[in-house]
């Protein structure tokens, strides 16, 4: 299959979907998706793991990471980049109508050890919704290479790359107990087709212990996200191709 080369302002339609909320006080919605589907376990760079919303150790300020190809080994991480036909973004609502009124928007140049990231925003979304993104035609606010930390400690921070997966399942015992969502490929998808457990062992064995993720990592004020009718805001992010 041949993608075509990602060109601004190029409509894109958008594949996965993560939800959580923040606010002065965070409030947290919990959820996690690892290779999820057939599709996203054959094309990992498209599989979207983790949003996480939460607080910077520095007053006034706040961290948005968004996590990618899941299940990444250790010898695979040196040499997996960031898909750069993929837009990845967050999406804020800061007036609860659940619609964003700003987007940070993430894409990528090159697929090799010299790929660069570009991070425009936050701004006024170019198309609202999840269908139909584009690139924004706005110079970016921060540019520079991936795996090392970009950006300024006042304003925007970046860090794009490898991190260690955060996430902690046993995912043999989940796949024993609801065997219908075991993957299609690799060890685990020689489990049995009918369920063999029906609960969760003591201890659980951690699967993703050694595994790792691409992270989209941004620091940035708070006040960059929050609109007129207070401090709470709601977060997404989307990855569209």
């Amino acid at each position: 299959m041949n993608w075509k080369s990602l060109l601004r302002p190029k409509r894109l339609a958008a594949v996965a979907l993560v939800a959580s909320c923040a606010a002065g006080a965070v409030s947290v919605a919990l959820a996690s998706d690892h290779q999820d589907t057939p599709d996203v376990e054959l094309n990992p760079e498209m599989d979207m793991t983790d949003l996480y919303v939460f607080p910077s150790p520095t007053a006034g300020r706040i961290v948005l990471v968004m996590n990618s190809w899941g299940v990444l080994s250790p010898a695979e991480t040196p040499t997996t980049y960031f898909d750069p036909n993929i837009l990845y973004q967050f999406k804020i609502d800061n007036n609860a109508d659940g619609i964003e009124d700003k987007v940070i928007q993430v894409t990528f140049n090159g697929y090799d050890a010299g790929q660069t990231v570009e991070v425009r925003g936050p701004i006024a979304p170019p198309v609202a919704g999840a269908m139909m993104n584009e690139v924004s035609t706005a110079t970016p606010s921060v540019t520079g290479a991936t795996r090392t930390t970009i950006g300024s400690a006042s304003g925007m921070q970046v860090y794009a790359g490898p991190r260690d997966d955060p996430f902690f399942i046993d995912l043999e015992q989940f796949f024993r107990i609801i065997p219908d969502r075991k993957p299609v490929t690799g060890p685990l998808s020689q489990l049995p087709d009918t369920p063999s457990a029906s609960a969760w062992r003591t201890p659980g064995i951690d699967f993703l212990t050694g595994f790792n993720v691409l992270s989209i990592i941004i620091e940035l004020p708070v006040s960059d996200l929050t609109g007129t009718s207070g401090p709470k805001f709601g977060v997404w992010a989307t990855m569209s191709r």
